[in-house]
């Protein structure tokens, strides 16, 4: 009986622990997140709308709404990425280019239309983030 009880309590810390790890690489963070029009990752310079995008292992955040009707760039950051994130394609503008592994990108964008949804893919079709114009 006690070797049953010592084996369930062994099992539930061991999954604790695993699961901590998880979140900690995870970096707690939902990468899924939405962010709106002044969310920490759209603002707007002299005007122009920027839309900063990370790329490494996928591209952060995922999904962006940004204003319509507005000069837009969305600034691609790379820190040591050298998986297929670096290969974007955003059909809508006719834009494929290799990113540099580390470094700044900026993506000049003409206004859009409101209802306008803008995808960027990487080169194998695995990751991809979008931008809505509202």
């Amino acid at each position: 009986m006690k070797i049953a009880i010592i084996s369930v309590i062994s099992i539930a810390i061991a999954a604790i622990l695993i699961g901590g790890v998880i979140m900690l690489a995870s970096g707690g963070k939902n990468s899924n997140s939405v962010s709106s029009q002044g969310g920490n990752n759209v603002s707007v310079v002299d005007g122009t709308q920027i839309i900063t995008i990370k790329a490494k292992g996928g591209y952060s955040p995922k999904v962006t709404t940004a204003k319509a009707d507005t000069p837009t760039v969305i600034k691609v950051y790379t820190q040591g990425t050298f998986d297929c994130s670096s290969a974007l394609t955003i059909p809508n503008i006719g834009y494929s280019k290799n990113l540099s592994p580390s470094g700044e990108t900026e993506i000049e964008i003409p206004p859009q239309n409101s209802g306008t949804v803008m995808r960027g893919v990487c080169s194998m079709g695995m990751y991809s983030f979008k931008v809505r114009f509202e």
